[in-house]
């Protein structure tokens, strides 16, 4: 990507196009957007900080496409109506999707390293990437989330870091396939579990990925990982909190309310370090176990690794402390599947209080894939006085099969005896969360694919 080239990205404030805009401005080439967001006067801030960049903004009516040599940047789901693919199918322009062209970034570099799995990508992508930085290798990283190690006045929304030396960090994705064009050095697998595609199909994608690579980073204490260390044929770090015969392991473990710390043993080197966490949860454990994996396989000792995530201060939505009122907590999470609902919820019962649990789902498609899975895990995470509010899923437009709702779920987990309710909007979930607060609750606010979770978070706390 040598040459100054000309990019239009549609959807730019996406948590997956925002940090590849940044990337691609950051590296010299023009580029410009739209998204219906803008459109809509939603997450203003945004895209100020988008302007900020150089980044000139466009209504998504086509208007911005004009150039034949203009190349178009959308998701594979846009479709052929939406204005401003018409417009650059009418101007010659070339289209590219989000995975093609971070594809393109990733392969080319000289260190791509890959983070997959069902949970855990963002957090484990931006603990690589703040080692690797700590440690001076200056590294670019790719994330969808916003690493608050990076955060700056002149930089909000640092879902991106952009540096010189060799190392490209990048959470990849399987849910679209796309994670197939994806060619790492170091693969880094946290997971494989039921989210957007049958389990075989999760299992072809993540094995291809992990067989492609120099040296994969898998963890023992997931089965379907297991299976692939036991098969993997090149060389491999593993890693587990669950006492599994593993590369790295997390001893000591001793959890608090807002962080955890552990003892990590490398087996192979016969050494350990002490690690302190400044965000709660065994899965994190994981997580920073999975980041020590792929930063030792690019030469950082496990001592200067410990101690810069002593340093980490985590991502944006996840498990992320809003705030307390009159006793009462809200957490803000990116929590969206029934792995990654268990692990927040089974962590916040790690202490006392009651969860009030407003859980926005990203999509009517995940909730008819996973209705059983869904009410499987709110019953079984959930106790006995706790209470679960939904609103209807979220929905940005396009053909959607409706025939499961909030209410399904809501009616499934009262018949496995616990407290659910699904109301009409999440307008009405705030109105009830008020009401129902009491001195020692928690209310956690849990959703993806809507950056407005964040302000409803905030406007709960004001409110209380």
């Amino acid at each position: 990507m040598s040459e100054t080239k000309d990019y239009f990205f549609c959807g730019i404030g996406g948590s997956g196009m925002l940090p590849l805009a940044m990337i691609v401005k950051a590296a010299g080439h023009r580029v410009e957007g739209s998204d219906r967001a803008l459109d809509q006067g939603r997450t203003a801030a945004k895209f100020d900080y988008l302007r900020s960049l150089g980044v000139a903004l466009h209504p998504q009516d086509g208007s911005g496409v004009i150039r034949a040599g203009q190349i178009l940047v959308a998701s594979a789901a846009v479709e052929e109506t939406v204005p401003d693919v018409a417009a650059a199918n009418a101007a010659g322009a070339v289209r590219l999707s989000r995975a093609e062209l971070l594809a393109q970034l990733f392969n080319a570099a000289l260190c791509p390293v890959g983070i997959a799995g069902t949970s855990g990508k963002s957090t484990t992508t931006a603990m690589i990437g703040w080692i690797l930085h700590h440690a001076g290798k200056d590294p670019t990283v790719m994330n969808g989330a916003v690493m608050k190690n990076f955060i700056k006045p002149d930089a909000l929304f640092a879902s991106a870091l952009v540096g010189k030396g060799e190392a490209f960090v990048s959470e990849v994705d399987e849910s679209d396939g796309s994670i197939a064009m994806f060619n790492p050095r170091i693969a880094v697998l946290n997971n494989i579990a039921l989210d957007h595609k049958s389990m075989d199909e999760l299992r072809a994608l993540f094995g291809g990925f992990v067989d492609k690579a120099e040296i994969a980073i898998l963890n023992r204490d997931n089965e379907e990982t297991a299976n692939l260390a036991a098969r993997r044929k090149g060389k491999a770090i593993t890693y587990s909190i669950a006492g599994a015969d593993a590369d790295l392991a997390a001893e000591a473990i001793k959890p608090q309310p807002y962080g955890i710390s552990f003892t990590v043993r490398d087996a192979a080197r016969e050494t350990s370090a002490a690690v302190s966490l400044k965000m709660p949860g065994r899965h994190n454990v994981s997580n920073a176990l999975a980041a020590l994996g792929a930063v030792k396989a690019a030469g950082i000792s496990l001592e200067r690794a410990a101690k810069a995530l002593g340093e980490f201060t985590g991502v944006k939505r996840r498990l992320e402390y809003v705030g307390e009122v009159r006793g009462v907590t809200v957490v803000d999470d990116f929590g969206h599947n029934p792995d990654k609902i268990s692990a927040t919820l089974k962590t916040l019962h790690d202490f006392p209080g009651r969860l009030l649990v407003m859980f926005q789902p990203h999509g009517f498609g995940p909730l008819n894939k996973m209705k059983a899975e869904f009410i499987a895990c709110f019953s079984e995470n959930l106790l006995d006085d706790d209470i679960l509010l939904m609103p209807e899923p979220v929905y940005f437009g396009g053909a959607v099969d409706r025939s499961v709702s909030s209410n399904d779920i809501a009616q499934g987990v009262t018949a496995a005896g616990r407290n659910a309710e699904a109301l009409v909007d999440r307008d009405a979930c705030g109105e009830r969360l008020l009401e129902l607060a009491q001195s020692g609750d928690r209310i956690v606010v849990m959703g993806a694919r809507d950056d407005t979770l964040s302000i409803f978070a905030a406007d709960l706390l004001q409110a209380l």
